[in-house]
């Protein structure tokens, strides 16, 4: 009793801290990762074995941590290290893209097609960013988007603000579409077993169709600012050409060859084997080797605040687990439904989207994972609706409010530094009857489907 007492105070300490952004995420969570080692496993549990668990370091030197000769399994329980490594070796791949001038000279080659032309423009970059999101960090996506969008529309005299507010939708809207394109579906994923084909299928599926109710939304919400504010005639010699933006063109072809083979290794790792941990690592390698002049300075570039905070994380639900209040939640959120699979669905997106709209997803998606299990196996519900559902609640709700996803704050950011002001209203405005639609067609779509 003691124990649930210490890991609950703790867990919602760490949400507190986290929402009001009084200290820097990382630092809450590995507090609150020590807080729970101390005071959950030791002073309330007395037990070095939970404590052996939750860091969970045995796991990295077994075979089926690198390469899994049989069916996916589950991962146990605690940090989460296949998720860790995967998701460093996709940050090393990025930025050696990034330094090379891969994204600047995607949406500029993509601009030039559509002759510069603001509404196809506008359409175009709502999918490229989807598209990207699927596979890269929709944080990296919006960081070279937004920024390439306000130099078009300086150039060619529009206001940035509807494009990128559309872009940062859509960026996390493709990262619902994959399982390697937002955290919660990186950890979904590796601690469910589930692959990368598994999310295209399901998730992948909800997300194409929600993304053509989503371009015709935006279109319809923003033509008439956009078509006001373009300019009649383009002088294209004053526009930079896409070559130009590439700053190491051997470097540039490696880069995209090694993306390419990511995407691959990707799509195909149910098939050869590889878990993600193998192939982040494997990306990782290739991009410092072929690189090696900059690999210090890539490697400097990896945002290892986030790692940190991954792990810090992963040690306070490890705390909740281990001391039964996650199945306590569980068997709550059963009782209210009633055991009735269309109320727990329902149940499941709309409080994943509502947190997730004002609290970190990850966190959220972490701590409900053991959550769906225990339902699945008291209630007799089939896991993985429940793992698609919980996936889409917590990659679309995020888009609601500047603060439910790291994108909407980079893109705001970006726009702002410009001199292009977004404030809460006019974002909540726009984008949260378009989380609503999604959420609502990704319901309907789960009921239709699997039910």
């Amino acid at each position: 009793m003691l124990a649930q007492v210490f890991a609950v105070i703790i867990f919602i300490a760490m949400f507190v801290f986290i929402v009001t952004e009084i200290v820097e995420r990382h630092i809450v969570s590995l507090v609150c990762a020590l807080l729970t080692i101390l005071f959950v496993f030791g002073i309330g549990m007395h037990s070095m074995t939970a404590v052996i668990e939750t860091i969970n370091l045995k796991s990295i030197i077994t075979a089926d941590f690198w390469y899994l000769s049989g069916e996916s399994g589950e991962s146990s329980a605690g940090i989460n290290w296949e998720t860790i490594l995967f998701i460093f070796g996709m940050m090393v791949m990025v930025e050696g893209m990034a330094r090379v001038g891969f994204f600047r000279w995607l949406c500029m080659r993509i601009a030039k097609l559509v002759k510069y032309q603001v509404i196809p423009l506008f359409i175009t970059f709502m999918v490229l960013s989807t598209v990207l999101a699927m596979f890269i960090d929709s944080i990296t996506v919006i960081l070279f988007l937004a920024a390439v969008t306000i130099e078009l529309s300086q150039l060619l005299k529009f206001n940035p603000v509807p494009m990128i507010l559309s872009e940062i939708f859509c960026a996390n809207l493709g990262g619902s579409a994959t399982m390697c394109g937002d955290p919660p579906n990186i950890i979904i994923g590796t601690s469910l077993g589930y692959s990368f084909t598994d999310f295209v299928t399901n998730t992948g599926l909800i997300a194409g169709i929600s993304l053509i109710a989503v371009l015709i939304y935006f279109y319809l919400l923003f033509r008439k600012e956009l078509k006001a504010g373009a300019a009649e005639t383009i002088d294209y010699s004053s526009l930079p050409s896409p070559e130009s933006t590439i700053t190491d063109k051997k470097g540039f072809i490696i880069s995209s060859v090694i993306f390419a083979v990511a995407i691959v290794l990707l799509v195909t790792h149910a098939q050869t084997g590889l878990t993600v941990s193998a192939i982040g690592v494997i990306v990782a390698v290739a991009t410092l080797a072929t690189s090696w002049k900059y690999a210090v300075s890539l490697l400097k570039k990896v945002d290892y605040k986030t790692l940190l905070f991954f792990i810090g994380l992963f040690v306070v639900i490890g705390g909740l687990e281990q001391t039964g209040i996650l199945e306590i939640m569980a068997a709550f959120i059963g009782k209210i439904s009633g055991g009735n699979v269309m109320v727990m669905v329902a149940i499941i997106i709309w409080l994943s989207a509502i947190a997730s709209a004002f609290v970190d997803n990850i966190p959220f998606a972490t701590t409900m994972i053991p959550i769906i299990k225990s339902l699945s196996v008291t209630y007799g519900v089939d896991l993985s609706m429940l793992a698609w559902t919980l996936a889409m609640g917590t990659d679309i709700g995020g888009s609601a409010t500047p603060i439910g996803a790291s994108a909407n704050v980079v893109g705001i950011a970006t726009a702002a530094r410009e001199g292009y002001m977004i404030k809460w209203g006019q974002y909540c405005r726009k984008m949260m009857p378009a989380t609503v639609m999604v959420v609502l067609i990704a319901m309907l779509i789960i009921y239709v489907r699997y039910l």
